[in-house]
């Protein structure tokens, strides 16, 4: 089967660069695919795709060597393994609060007896492979290659983070940032470096630690992504095509619109000093 190389990465005690497809589009995930990033997430919890732009978007993430991952609305088991059975080898699921829903999450994610998985990975079995020829070994090692994330994104979760990296199951924990800043009473984007919120952080990782479990975090920027890292984060987002649509083409533009700005500005003054020569000082 298939090797996932972000456990691979993660046994090296390296940290994985992960990128962020919000866009319902099988083309953008291409082009996202082709960055450099060592894993893919495609958001159907915030982002706009639904099951079809998801199949699709994971076909053209499989045109490289990147990682596909998929974050799911909620703790829904028949869309974990729809999801699973598409193709994805990781899985990141919201608001998991204790140690139950944690158990549900691993139990619908992993094949008996382990957990409760139906059979019938229509298209895991080509993506993966596996010794025999389209992959009819594939349930055979999906339980070990396969990444079930739990995200921690609420006091509850941090205050049961012990018993929930205790679930044999659970891979690695991803912080949403801008949720644990509101359920700790902050703003979601400005309160993410509130002092309760960063040492919240620092617990999750050092809890993390303890556990020998991998943390991620979702950030904004590079800059932030290393500094994420250098925390002891070993999942760093950066940023999500949209924003990376949105901010390089607002940079474009207003690189133009100044340029512009500036030209008229000359323009004027030359059209002044003509009509006006006196306005440039004495003469000699």
């Amino acid at each position: 089967m298939r090797q996932n190389t972000i456990k691979k990465i993660w046994a090296e005690g390296e940290a994985v660069v992960n990128g962020w497809c919000s866009i319902p589009s099988s083309f953008s995930a291409e082009i996202m695919a082709h960055q450099g990033f060592d894993s893919l997430c495609i958001d159907m919890q915030h982002g706009l795709v639904g099951y079809e732009n998801a199949v699709t978007m994971l076909q053209a993430i499989s045109t490289t060597a990147v990682t596909p991952l998929v974050r799911v609305p909620w703790n829904d088991p028949a869309l974990l393994m729809k999801m699973l059975d598409a193709g994805a080898y990781g899985v990141i699921c919201p608001m998991i609060n204790n140690r139950a829903q944690a158990e549900a999450l691993a139990r619908a994610c992993k094949y008996p007896p382990v957990g409760i998985r139906s059979f019938g990975p229509i298209r895991a079995k080509y993506y993966g492979g596996g010794k025999t020829h389209g992959g009819g070994d594939y349930h055979e090692y999906a339980n070990d290659e396969t990444l079930v994330i739990a995200q921690i994104e609420t006091a509850e979760a941090i205050a049961n983070l012990d018993e929930i990296l205790n679930v044999k199951g659970i891979d690695a924990v991803y912080i949403g940032p801008s949720d644990l800043a509101m359920a700790l009473g902050s703003q979601p984007r400005s309160g993410q470096n509130d002092p309760v919120v960063v040492e919240a952080k620092k617990t999750i990782v050092a809890t993390c630690k303890r556990h020998g479990t991998p943390a991620g975090i979702h950030t904004q920027s590079a800059e932030m992504a290393l500094k994420m890292i250098a925390d002891g984060f070993q999942l760093v987002t950066i940023a999500s095509d949209d924003r990376f649509l949105m901010t390089k083409a607002a940079e474009e533009v207003s690189k133009v619109r100044n340029e512009l700005q500036q030209r008229c500005l000359h323009s004027a003054a030359v059209f002044q000093s003509k009509m006006n020569p006196g306005c440039l000082g004495p003469s000699h």
